[in-house]
C-alpha cells in the first residue's frame, strides 16, 4: 500500500496556502531496502515509481511497488485523487494488488467478494509545527474474519522539523478499531512509530539525488524496520 507519502499526491501537509495557477506534473522513483507502510511489512526491496500531475490544489497521482529481489512480492498499482485548499486536504485511493481474492490478478474486475481492489478515503490538516490525517477503507476487499466488512481506519499524527543540515519527519500512527485483516489487530493499537531523516546528495551543479533513512516501529506487532532508500527524478 502505500506510502502516501508518502505515496504519492494525497497532499498531506500542503507546502503553499496558494493553490498552483499553473498544471504542475510529478515524475519520479523511489528504491528502498524494504517496503513498510504504516508499520505493516509489504516486502522487500521495491522499486516504487510516481507519477502525478495536479492544477489549482487537485491532484491525480499514480503510485506503483514492484519487488526487486523476490519474486514472490506482491506487486501493487496505487491511483489517488486529492484536493488541497489551505491547510487541509482531502482524497481518496484505490488500491490494487497482485494478490487478493481474484487469485487471477485481474485489474477491472471489481466484484467486491472477488476483488483486489481496496478503496480508501482520506482526510486531513497541516497546521503547520504538526499535520493530522486520517484514512477510512469504505470497500473493495477489506472484511473482518466474520465476512463482515471491516471499514478499517488508520490515523497519524507527524510533525517535520530540521536538524544537523537534513529534514526530518517524526510520525506516530494508530488503528481506532479493531482491523485485522489489514493492521493485525482487533482493538485500538499503535501500528506506526517513525523518525525519517532526508538529505540532497549533490552529484552535478544542476543534479542532486534525494536520500533517505527511517526506523520505524510497530508496538502492536512488536516489529521494529531501518529502511534506507533514494529517489530519482529528472
Amino acid at each position: 500500500m502505500k506510502k502516501i507519502l508518502v505515496l504519492g499526491l494525497l497532499l498531506l501537509g500542503a507546502t503553499s496556502m496558494r493553490s498552483q495557477d499553473k498544471v504542475e506534473a510529478t515524475i519520479e522513483a523511489d528504491v528502498v531496502n524494504q517496503y513498510i507502510w504504516r508499520g505493516q511489512d509489504l516486502g522487500n526491496t521495491a522499486f516504487q515509481p510516481t507519477l502525478g500531475i495536479a492544477w489549482k490544489g487537485l491532484s491525480l497521482t499514480a503510485w506503483g511497488s514492484t519487488g526487486l529481489t523476490e519474486a514472490d512480492d506482491t506487486k501493487e498499482f496505487d491511483l489517488t485523487l486529492g484536493y488541497t485548499i489551505g491547510g487541509f486536504n482531502i482524497g481518496i485511493t484505490d488500491y490494487w494488488f497482485s494478490a487478493g481474492l481474484d487469485p487471477e490478478g485481474r485489474y477491472f474486475k471489481y466484484d467486491a467478494h472477488g476483488t483486489n481492489h481496496i478503496f480508501e478515503a482520506n482526510v486531513g490538516y497541516d497546521f503547520g509545527p504538526v499535520a493530522f490525517q486520517w484514512y477510512t477503507n469504505f470497500t473493495g476487499y477489506d472484511y473482518k474474519l466474520n465476512g463482515k466488512r471491516a471499514y478499517s481506519s488508520y490515523f497519524e499524527l507527524s510533525a517535520p522539523f530540521k536538524l544537523a543540515t537534513c529534514d526530518w519527519t517524526a510520525t506516530a500512527g494508530a488503528v481506532p478499531f479493531g482491523a485485522e485483516a489489514i493492521y493485525g489487530t482487533e482493538d485500538f493499537a499503535v501500528t506506526n512509530l517513525s523518525l525519517r531523516a532526508t538529505k540532497d546528495i549533490k552529484i552535478t551543479d544542476s543534479f542532486s539525488i534525494p536520500i533517505f533513512g527511517e526506523v520505524i516501529g510497530n508496538p502492536c506487532s512488536q516489529k521494529a524496520y531501518l529502511v534506507f532508500g533514494f529517489t530519482l527524478r529528472p
